[in-house]
């Protein structure tokens, strides 16, 4: 058996990547990404000398995808940085190469809510479509659907404070959400890779502890000595407290004085789904598909207490 994983230069998939490379030998494994020379350096000798293939692979680019996943079996297909129907015409290129190179399986992030009624998240309709599309394509697969990333908020919210006078500024309000750490993310990714998860089965990625960012803001506030002050907003006032950091509307926006690569309305729906208590529910699959139960906030709190400590002004400084 032959494994891919997509996107092994970034935060999730280099994760993956990691898992997949600690539990089978490097001869079995192909990792892409758009641009390989992105990959850091020592990662990169580490999987190469282990026996690990590396290909190029650029989800606008269909043909040079069949040409990276032509030998793969089973692939990890983690989800566009971008939104819209972009993003939707490249994930599926990605399922029509995969088709096209003679892939067996597909394991695809998608994001919670997806199957959900009521949910309108701005990024929900792209991966609604993909997993319509994936769905459709006769492969079999499991789909994977995160919560937001506990990450997130001990690093985007705190760096987007910083640059706003210590306010936490979010739309969220008091409402909870089971956010769910990429490390636990990756995991669930390597064990549906490697075949644990039932057949064209989906699987919803939680912690087990719902927790408001007035929670996570008090708690990095005790632990950094910085007087976080944590600011319920309305919608609007969210959205300009985004845009005055220079944050787009859409990821066709002006990035270039943006301190994340996230959109404003991608930012503030989120929010506003934990507001409307869309984001607390608690799910078991963590534990069912790695055997362990997932990470909560206060676990990561000296992981990234460098962002704080560091002063990080983007979320490109970013330690990966």
């Amino acid at each position: 058996m032959r494994y891919i994983v997509t996107g092994c230069d970034g935060q999730l998939g280099c994760r993956v990547a990691q898992n997949m490379f600690k539990e089978v030998p490097g001869e079995q494994l192909i990792f892409t990404c758009p641009d390989p020379s992105r990959i850091d350096p020592q990662k990169r000798k580490l999987w190469e000398d282990g026996g690990v293939t590396i290909r190029q692979a650029d989800y606008d680019d269909k043909e040079g995808m069949i040409q990276a996943f032509t030998g793969g079996e089973r692939i990890y297909f983690v989800s566009s940085i971008i939104n819209g129907p972009k993003r939707v015409q490249q994930h599926k290129n990605v399922i029509d190469a995969c088709k096209e190179a003679g892939v067996q399986h597909i394991t695809y992030t998608s994001f919670f809510g997806a199957n959900r009624d009521g949910y309108h998240q701005y990024v929900l309709e792209d991966h609604r479509s993909t997993e319509a599309y994936l769905k459709e394509s006769g492969i079999p697969f499991n789909i994977m659907r995160n919560n937001l990333y506990m990450e997130n908020y001990l690093t985007v919210s705190v760096i987007l404070a910083m640059l706003s006078n210590n306010v936490w500024g979010t739309n969220a309000c008091e409402g909870k959400a089971t956010y769910i750490a990429k490390d636990d993310s990756a995991r669930c990714a390597a064990a549906l890779l490697l075949g644990k998860g039932e057949p064209n089965k989906d699987y919803d990625i939680t912690s087990l502890t719902p927790i408001s960012q007035r929670e996570i803001c008090q708690m990095i506030s005790e632990k950094s000595g910085i007087d976080f002050k944590f600011v319920p907003m309305n919608d609007d006032e969210f959205r300009s407290y985004l845009e005055a950091l220079h944050i787009p509307t859409t990821t066709d926006g002006d990035f270039s004085q943006s301190p994340v690569p996230f959109c404003t309305m991608d930012m503030v729906t989120n929010e506003k789904g934990i507001a409307d208590d869309q984001m607390g529910i608690v799910s078991h699959d963590v534990e069912l598909l790695t055997g362990r139960k997932p990470l909560e906030v206060a676990d990561l709190l000296d992981t990234y207490s460098y962002v704080w400590k560091e002063k990080l002004s983007n979320i490109y400084q970013l330690k990966r």
